[in-house]
């Protein structure tokens, strides 16, 4: 798997995917130890400017949705929230650009709690 880029406020992160594209889509898998499910991004029109724009599929299910996304350092990625059911709680994770064209790593991080 690709590695995850560093982040400003040192989260814990992991990869806890691959992905490609294909045509206009995005495909490929999300593993942790309680989720395995390929999904897939496709690219939906705006309603409005808080609107995704990537519905998330796994099969005939949508699991999420996804926005295109610029870091503090100016690198472009898609936020990602997965929900399901099924899951114990929804996944926020960001797909970033691997380094073969075209090909992307899904990266989950903790935030650190701030003390109260």
């Amino acid at each position: 798997m690709g590695a995850a880029r560093s982040h400003e406020r040192n989260q814990v992160m992991a990869v806890i995917g691959e992905f490609s594209t294909n045509g206009n889509s995005i495909v490929g898998n999300v593993r942790t130890l309680t989720v395995a499910m390929k999904a897939r991004l496709n690219p939906i029109e705006r309603v409005s400017r808080d609107a995704p724009d990537f519905r998330v599929t796994s099969g005939a299910a949508e699991v999420g949705a996804g926005w295109n996304s610029v870091s503090a350092n100016g690198e472009t990625y898609i936020s990602l929230k997965l929900d399901d059911p099924s899951f114990n709680a929804p996944i926020n994770a960001a797909l970033w650009p691997a380094e073969k064209e075209g090909d992307y790593v899904l990266v989950w991080s903790r935030p650190n709690r701030e003390a109260a």
